[in-house]
């Protein structure tokens, strides 16, 4: 299939319980992406590609967050569930010394990942998170409860349409500048459109909750391998506390910030972004 956005082919990863679209560019050492909750692997459009052209091999899949194409009726979408589908992903494309780099919800699915499934992870990437306690963060505490309501996962999606309502709410703090409308309705006009992705997106969140990262940051303390923790000092959502909590837990970990950015470093800032990440990679490149 032909590229978007200068992000390479596109393929599908069969893992069993569900199919995962994904893109493939460069060559080198392997570096995957992972995104968060009502956004896909358009996400990393302004970082891949360029981390690409440094030498090394970039995977940007679309996990089952709400913004994917290929509904995963079968697969186990508990937060944990979503971390195994991680790793079966780097299973199924035989990948080792892995670079995980993640943002948002993804940063808790990777930590997950860290502490149950860490044997091809080479390092990782943190930028802001859910960590800890905030899983969500208090602007989006209520959203699991109030998937649990028939119904609600409906009118969820269709509140989104206003763009007037994402700049006045927590949704309109995730990133500091304009994101274009165009990529909006990459993000959110599958869940308003296809009711398969909208049980997909309400089955996973039931499932949020923080005693999840909580028991994830407790195997954190025995994860070996380097983490660049790529933070924003003025997000609104997960503050730097959050980053000095991790650069405590982590016994290789190193912290950096981004300025002038909120939650998605990658849109606010991917030139800072990528530039701290090629920096780690060659910095702890395996020799």
């Amino acid at each position: 299939m032909p590229g978007i956005d200068g992000m390479g082919s596109v393929h599908e990863a069969d893992l069993g319980s569900a199919r995962i679209r994904y893109r493939d560019l460069g060559e080198g050492p392997p570096v995957v992406f992972v995104h968060g909750l009502l956004v896909n692997g358009l996400l990393w459009r302004k970082v891949a590609p360029a981390v690409a052209d440094a030498g090394y091999r970039c995977l940007v899949p679309d996990w089952p967050l709400g913004s994917h194409e290929i509904p995963v009726p079968h697969a186990d979408l508990s937060p944990p569930g979503v971390a195994a589908l991680i790793a079966r992903f780097l299973d199924v494309l035989d990948l080792t010394d892995v670079t995980v780099v993640a943002n948002d919800t993804g940063g808790a699915l990777s930590q997950i990942l860290m502490a149950n499934h860490p044997e091809r992870l080479g390092r990782v990437v943190l930028t802001p998170s859910d960590s800890f306690e905030r899983f969500f963060p208090p602007a989006f505490a209520a959203l699991p409860r109030l998937a649990r309501i028939p119904g609600a996962d409906r009118v969820m999606t269709q509140a989104l349409r206003a763009r007037r309502l994402l700049r006045a709410t927590g949704l309109g703090w995730v990133a500091k500048h304009p994101i274009r409308d165009d990529i909006l309705d990459a993000y959110l006009l599958r869940c308003r459109r296809d009711p398969a992705i909208r049980h997909d997106l309400r089955r996973f969140l039931v499932g949020v909750h923080r005693r999840h990262t909580l028991a994830a940051a407790e195997r954190l303390r025995g994860f070996p391998q380097p983490v660049l923790l790529a933070w924003a000092p003025e997000d609104k959502h997960f503050p730097m506390s959050l980053a000095h909590r991790l650069a405590t837990t982590l016994p290789n970990a190193h912290l950096r910030t981004i300025a002038d950015s909120y939650t998605f470093v990658p849109e606010d800032q991917p030139q800072q972004l990528t530039g701290l990440l090629v920096e780690f990679l060659r910095a702890h490149a395996t020799t």
